[in-house]
């Protein structure tokens, strides 16, 4: 029976090594795990709340970057174009400076007149070049939209100029690559 005693107290020892300590060891855990639960729940709380504020900053940050963004291509859009009316405007003392020029040639003018008439010209063309003007090349080129305006549609012999620009009515412009008036042109059909 000694021996029966020796192995329940062996048993006895054994489940609590395997279990982990005494049955008052485990009750103490439970009280300290319960004692912890209120801080462990702040500590969560507040870590819900940095997760929540970091998040608003990020989200405000990339928000802020957007605007940055967006601005400074509005900004480099204006000033590409700030001058766009006051291109436009010139437009016909330039159509009218070509006018003038077809018409000396024509008439059989003074050279100097024509001399003076085109450095009148060349000048104008140069500033406006420098400040993003450019012409629209029409005559001899198909039929495009996005450039030209058809006014007319004119008979043609040759199949080559079927759906060709033949004649420029009005001279078209871009400026920085934006149209800003289209080429009117007359189409061979």
């Amino acid at each position: 029976m000694k021996e029966n005693k020796d192995i329940a107290e062996n048993e006895a020892v054994v489940s609590e090594e395997i279990s982990g300590g005494t049955p008052q060891d485990v009750s103490e855990e439970q009280q300290v795990q319960e004692e912890a639960t209120p801080e462990d729940e702040a500590v969560k709380a507040l870590e819900a709340r940095v997760a929540e504020v970091n998040d608003k900053y990020i989200r405000l940050a990339a928000e802020f970057d957007n605007y940055r963004r967006r601005t400074a291509r509005e900004r480099l859009e204006l000033i590409s174009t700030a001058g766009e009316d006051i291109i436009k405007g010139m437009l016909p003392v330039l159509d009218d400076c070509e006018r003038a020029l077809q018409v000396l040639r024509e008439s059989g003018a003074d050279k100097s007149a024509i001399e003076g008439t085109e450095l009148i010209y060349s000048k104008l063309m140069a500033f406006l070049k420098g400040r993003g003007l450019s012409v629209i090349d029409a005559l001899g080129k198909e039929l495009d939209t996005d450039y030209h305006e058809a006014v007319a549609q004119l008979p043609v012999q040759e199949k080559k100029q079927k759906n060709k620009i033949v004649d420029v009515i009005q001279q078209g412009y871009k400026l920085n690559d934006k149209v800003i008036r289209f080429a009117k042109v007359v189409v061979g059909v």
